[in-house]
C-alpha cells in the first residue's frame, strides 16, 4: 500500500484524508468532532479513532516549523528596516498563533491516517499478558 494512491479500494490517499479530515478506512469526512478534536469513532464505518495516539507531535512540529519561519522573517525585518519592538509583537505573535492553529488540523489528520496505514496503534493493557 502506498501513501499516494489507494483510491481503487475506496480509501482516501494520505493527502486527501489530511486535508479533508477523512476516515482512513472508508473516506467519509468524519475524523473530527470540532476544529482539532478527533471524533470517538467514524459514524460511517465505525472505526475507533481512540486506538490511535498522535500525542503532541503535530503541535510541537508545527511550533518548531512556524517558529523557524517567523524568526527568520523577524530577523530580516529588523535588519532591513529596524522597526520599533511593538511592531514585532503586533506582527509575529498573531502570525505564529494563526500558523500553528491553521496547520494543526491537517497535521493531526495526516499523522492518524499514517498510523492507520502502517497498522500502528496504542497498546492497551488488559492484564492477560502477565506471567
Amino acid at each position: 500500500m502506498t501513501d499516494e494512491t489507494d483510491t481503487q479500494k475506496g480509501r482516501p490517499v494520505l493527502r486527501e484524508a489530511a486535508l479533508f479530515g477523512s476516515c482512513p478506512r472508508c473516506g467519509a469526512r468524519t475524523l473530527f468532532d470540532g476544529w482539532v478534536k478527533f471524533a470517538d469513532r467514524c459514524s460511517s464505518c465505525g472505526l475507533d479513532f481512540g486506538k490511535f495516539n498522535v500525542g503532541d507531535g503535530p503541535a510541537a512540529f508545527l511550533t518548531l516549523g512556524v517558529g523557524t519561519v517567523v524568526v527568520a522573517l523577524a530577523m530580516w525585518l529588523q535588519l532591513s528596516f529596524e522597526p520599533p519592538w511593538w511592531l514585532h509583537v503586533i506582527l509575529w505573535v498573531p502570525l505564529t498563533i494563526i500558523g500553528v492553529l491553521a496547520g494543526l488540523r491537517a497535521t493531526k489528520a495526516w499523522l492518524l491516517v499514517a498510523e492507520y496505514q502502517r497498522r500502528a496503534e496504542e497498546h492497551r493493557h488488559d492484564g492477560s499478558d502477565l506471567s
